[in-house]
């Protein structure tokens, strides 16, 4: 055998060889810019995400001037800690230029018909009741689930929502149900036409969060009532 004749035999071993090595280096090379960019990004969309929780907060509750974050100890009360403590429970208790409290605002998160829906509410102490809901995060079909988002009609639910507690002060005295056409009662949320599956994920996630987090904020109320810092 000549030694043409055995670089003839061993080149197309050297070609895929060739070609994993540079299959190898592209994969490399965009792992890294891959990295790079979610880490040059990262801060601005962490960022954006803050900003567009604070517009909410301060939307959701009518005359709050600023904002205080809690979350919770061990033994059920309330601590205030910085708004970007690193901790998985934060509840917002918003203050008027008087530092009077104009409500607390509470995050909730629950499976939609696509993908999970966040979303953010308003809770009065005085007046008892949700005053107001904003979708933070939702990837709902455009057009019908998407309406959590934009339909007015469904919003005013929120605008005022009865979650009263329970003599004992331990559960919502009426659980938050969900209706089609208009709603008879007060704790009750008419849904979407045509959007039931989100709008089911929006009133059970509300629910759930009232039923934890109602009689949390009623039980730590003297502490949020007055912001004497």
């Amino acid at each position: 055998m000549t030694e043409a004749t055995s670089e003839k035999q061993a080149s197309p071993y050297s070609a895929g060889i060739k070609l994993l090595v540079s299959m190898g280096s592209i994969g490399f090379i965009a792992g890294i810019l891959i990295v790079y960019t979610f880490q040059t990004t990262m801060p601005y969309i962490k960022a954006n995400e803050a900003a567009f929780l604070e517009q909410a907060i301060f939307s959701i509750l009518p005359g709050t001037a600023y904002r205080k974050t809690f979350t919770v100890n061990e033994d059920g009360s309330l601590k205030a800690i910085k708004p970007d403590a690193p901790v998985a429970y934060k509840l917002f208790a918003g203050y008027d230029k008087n530092h009077h409290l104009t409500g607390v605002a509470v995050q909730a998160r629950g499976q939609g018909f696509q993908d999970v829906v966040s979303i953010i509410y308003g809770y009065d102490p005085q007046k008892k009741a949700v005053i107001g809901m904003q979708v933070l995060q939702s990837t709902e079909t455009p057009g019908l689930g998407d309406k959590i988002n934009s339909d007015e009609k469904f919003h005013k639910n929120f605008a005022f929502l009865d979650v009263r507690l329970n003599d004992k002060g331990t559960a919502l005295l009426h659980p938050i149900e969900l209706i089609k056409g208009p709603r008879q009662h007060k704790y009750q949320i008419s849904a979407i036409t045509g959007a039931t599956i989100s709008s089911t994920a929006v009133t059970k996630m509300m629910e759930k969060s009232a039923e934890k987090n109602i009689p949390l904020i009623e039980k730590n109320l003297e502490l949020l009532k007055e912001d004497k810092q």
